[in-house]
């Protein structure tokens, strides 16, 4: 217990100690498109989920090298995104790297899972890019973190030191993040970070016991990303552009809900269903069905009764074009 005290209390001086670096170098995050935020607040507080990691390594040893040194990778090159843009090409090529570092402490690196390498991979990588859309919310990166990492802490996982400094970490970052006026964002170091995490926790104990269920962990943003994902193809939007079309963002910004409201309500529901696959005397894939067909009708119908109000903001903000196809209201 003392080991974990004097871990929470050394992640609290580095995040204010990050805090003043960050000010002082002007690291920080501006009103956007994809983001709900309306003030410029600090960016990166994230990187205190990394600063678990190292601290879990340094008291309990690191039993996982490869899994911590492809964390410390994309975390740096999405630290050095937060502070200047990187090109696309490298941080694949980043991401591509610390997923095989990941995938052999996983022990997936065989020849006979040849053909899953590339689906893990791919799945990994996306909802690793995910992560990077709930900074804009606050409270939804750490909120949502903690949702999964709780269920985690419940169930058979080796070397739980891991899970319980991380929940620490995310626990910091949660009271600097999780209010109406957020002291720091996450950062894309956070989200990459956390994820990265996340997933190497899950992955762990999918091939342990062989139940992909357990991604049942991540359903209720993963149905939320993906069908907002599917509507943006129907709508021929170009999917690499900003855009506030989850619902978690229609909630914060057309129907004007408090953030650390809409971040309570999807941690909630993640933690039931959570609870729910791991009680609830059910066969799994049963139960992750059934879940997943509720959750994807809850949102179709929440989209069907409140994206209007959307359409009507960006009405406001795209100017209409003239007869002859030239944008009014402003330079092209």
């Amino acid at each position: 217990m003392w080991t974990y005290l004097i871990i929470l209390a050394l992640l609290v001086v580095a995040e204010l100690v990050y805090f003043r670096v960050a000010d002082r170098f002007n690291i920080i995050d501006k009103p956007n498109l994809r983001g709900s935020s309306t003030r410029v607040t600090l960016r990166g507080g994230g990187i205190v989920f990394l600063f678990g990691a190292w601290l879990w390594a340094a008291f309990f040893g690191c039993g996982y090298p490869w899994f911590l040194t492809g964390l410390t990778l994309v975390a740096a090159v999405s630290f050095a995104d937060d502070i200047r843009p990187t090109p696309n090409a490298l941080r694949l090529v980043v991401q591509f790297v610390a997923m095989f570092m990941m995938f052999y402490d996983l022990g997936i690196l065989q020849w006979r899972f040849w053909w899953l390498i590339p689906i893990v991979w791919i799945v990994c990588v996306g909802i690793m890019n995910a992560f990077n859309f709930m900074d804009g919310i606050n409270g939804m990166t750490g909120g949502y973190s903690l949702a999964v990492l709780l269920p985690l802490l419940l169930v058979d996982w080796p070397d739980r030191e891991l899970l319980v400094v991380v929940t620490l970490s995310v626990l910091v970052f949660c009271f600097f993040n999780f209010r109406k006026k957020a002291k720091c964002f996450a950062g894309d170091v956070g989200a990459v970070s956390i994820s990265f995490i996340i997933l190497f926790a899950l992955g762990r104990k999918i091939f342990d016991t062989g139940d992909v269920c357990y991604l049942m962990f991540l359903a209720v943003y993963g149905v939320d990303t993906v069908l907002t994902i599917i509507h943006r193809i129907l709508l021929h939007e170009h999917l690499g552009q900003a855009h506030r079309k989850h619902a978690y963002q229609l909630m914060a910004n057309e129907l004007k809900m408090p953030h650390v409201l809409v971040s309570a309500i999807y941690m909630v529901l993640q933690l039931a269903v959570s609870a729910g696959l791991l009680f609830l005397p059910v066969n799994h894939y049963v139960y992750s069905v059934a879940v997943l067909v509720l959750l994807c009708g809850a949102y179709v119908l929440f989209m069907k009764k409140y994206y209007h109000l959307h359409e009507e903001y960006l009405r406001t903000v795209v100017p209409p074009a003239d007869p002859a196809g030239h944008r009014t209201g402003g330079a092209e």
